[in-house]
């Protein structure tokens, strides 16, 4: 079956970085867009960034652009958010995710990462 590991999150202070990745298996990677969602406790899954199958196009939840960059490795079935500038408010759980591209439904999910940031 399909698995998404995501990995890099930690404890750290506000200011300071992070490199999240997510690592696919069991699927043709090139075929999906891959997406980063996080959730804080008390609050609902929010979509912060996404990529398309080649790389050629990224977006971003409005509160983190220009701080937070995805970027992928097809040859490496490797998704990666390097997360800058991080704010207490970015605590959550980060969670990988992937749709096949042409469709709105993310089909696969990984089991988080957390990103604890200290004031």
């Amino acid at each position: 079956q399909v698995q998404l590991v995501e990995s890099g999150g930690g404890l750290v202070q506000a200011g300071d970085s992070l490199r999240l990745s997510c690592v696919a298996s069991r699927l043709t990677f090139s075929l999906y867009t891959m997406g980063w969602f996080r959730q804080a406790p008390g609050k609902e899954r929010e979509f912060v960034a996404g990529i398309t199958w080649s790389g050629g196009a990224t977006n971003y939840e409005d509160s983190v652009k220009g701080r937070f960059t995805v970027s992928r490795d097809n040859s490496k079935n490797t998704v990666y958010l390097q997360m800058n500038s991080l704010k207490p408010e970015d605590t959550a759980v980060y969670y990988c995710a992937a749709r096949i591209r042409g469709t709105t439904l993310y089909n696969y999910w990984g089991v988080g990462t957390q990103v604890t940031v200290s004031s």
